[in-house]
């Protein structure tokens, strides 16, 4: 009787170990496969969906994005995504050591320690949400981020980056939000402009860009002037042309 209880409970880890093998190897196909397509779907889209939000979103190329954007969204989200490998450790480092001495002050967008990298393994591979799924989170963010930095290149990962992060209730991309706040294309999007939809983030939902919100008006000048920053930096030039 022993035994045979302890051939299922064999039987049954071995069914799990294999689950998971091919769900690891699937996951590795699919970050192959995100060389030349766009995600389908991703979980973040369902669930706006599922929210009554709806589904808006038209996915572009790389030279249907204006350089506008790709400056934007370094400026205020990333400054050193041409350089790192996908993590910055000095930031991670440091908003660690603030967290002590500083529970109640939030980091200014622009200086925390997710890079673009990471928030596109995250909404391509996962899901949002914070508490204790975000430290489930972790270990699988680490992984993609790793894997995009090395299949994918940096310009990749913009592209994909720039046509799955949601952009308002529902708007995913940016050519829908170019279509929804402007009535023009991504291609056209002034400094401006792009500075605007950029400034929504992290909380599209609740950071409004039509009508502007407080957080939208305060902080689109400060990524333009990071803009103009980096106008002279050459990775960056390269990067975004």
């Amino acid at each position: 009787m022993g035994t045979t209880a302890a051939r299922q409970k064999q039987g049954i880890m071995k069914r799990i170990l294999k689950g998971i093998l091919y769900l690891f190897l699937a996951s590795l196909l699919y970050v192959v496969v995100g060389i030349f397509i766009l995600p389908p779907i991703t979980i973040t889209q369902l669930g706006a969906m599922v929210q009554g939000y709806g589904l808006k979103r038209d996915y572009v190329s790389w030279d249907e994005i204006s350089p506008n954007v790709k400056l934007a969204a370094i400026a205020s989200e990333d400054q050193l995504f041409p350089d790192h490998a996908g993590f910055d450790w000095k930031a991670i480092e440091k908003s660690i050591d603030d967290k002590p001495k500083r529970k109640k002050k939030k980091r200014p967008k622009g200086s925390a320690a997710s890079t673009i990298s990471q928030q596109t393994a995250k909404n391509v591979f996962l899901w949002q949400g914070s508490g204790y799924m975000r430290y489930v989170r972790k270990a699988p963010e680490f992984f993609y981020t790793e894997a995009i930095e090395l299949v994918w290149g940096k310009k990749r990962i913009m592209e994909v980056y720039l046509n799955v992060i949601e952009m308002g209730p529902g708007i995913f991309g940016i050519e829908a939000a170019a279509q929804a706040y402007f009535h023009k294309s991504a291609k056209d999007l002034n400094r401006n402009e792009a500075a605007m939809i950029i400034a929504c983030l992290p909380n599209p939902k609740k950071f409004t860009v039509k009508p502007m919100g407080k957080r939208v008006s305060w902080r689109y000048p400060q990524i333009v002037k990071q803009m103009n920053n980096l106008d002279g930096d050459p990775d960056v030039a390269e990067l975004i042309r």
